[in-house]
């Protein structure tokens, strides 16, 4: 198992090159472009006033129901989120899937001294892991379906060490909305799991870790 996961992040370590993760807190950037203030490790939110995720921003009181973590590699930008399943999405489309085309880029304050080469490649490895897995739509705290913030948590805590944002639980949150009890109800029956961990995308959004680097 050791010799399967050095051997893995040698094969990251080997892909990430096409990061240009050199130098995370400039050598990606790219001139003339739209995309020249994003970099390998920020974390874009969005909001969806559709289905779930309108249930998502009544409880936690928030326009942003979904998040990612965005990568470079051959010249273009990726999102790294749990959508069902867990996958990489290029930039353009994910920005296309949120209301308006609207979005929020945020990154670690420190960026520069955490996002090395060698924590982007763990960072990465971590996506790796869970790759492939079905959404979690009762927001479950393990690895058996993963959801969006939980994903980017994951992948920061796993990866660099860092946690970003603050684990609540599931009675934490605001769940008198008439769309929101029907959501619970759909999911957990007449049992809902008020002491389930939950990481939401508005802890991730208000970590004082994170600075807003770009927003439309």
């Amino acid at each position: 198992m050791k010799r399967l996961l050095t051997l893995a992040l040698i094969a990251l370590t080997i892909g990430l090159s096409s990061y240009n993760v050199g130098n995370p807190a400039k050598s990606i950037f790219l001139s003339n472009n739209q995309n020249a203030d994003l970099q390998s490790g920020d974390i874009i939110f969005q909001t969806n006033s559709t289905g779930l995720s309108a249930a998502i921003q009544l409880a936690t009181r928030s326009k942003y129901s979904h998040c990612g973590i965005i990568f470079k590699q051959n010249n273009g930008f990726y999102v790294l989120e749990a959508v069902g399943p867990v996958k990489a999405t290029p930039l353009t489309e994910w920005i296309a899937h949120g209301d308006g085309g609207k979005y929020v880029v945020k990154r670690l304050k420190n960026a520069a001294s955490v996002l090395t080469p060698d924590n982007l490649v763990k960072i990465k490895l971590a996506e790796e892991q869970l790759k492939g897995k079905d959404y979690d739509l009762t927001f479950e705290w393990n690895d058996e379906r993963i959801y969006c913030s939980e994903l980017v948590w994951k992948m920061y805590k796993r990866g660099a060490g860092i946690e970003i944002g603050k684990l609540e639980k599931l009675k934490d949150f605001d769940l008198t909305s008439p769309v929101v009890k029907a959501k619970l109800k759909e999911h957990y029956g007449d049992k809902v799991p008020l002491n389930e961990t939950i990481i939401s995308p508005v802890a991730i959004f208000n970590s004082p870790l994170l600075v807003t680097v770009k927003s439309n």
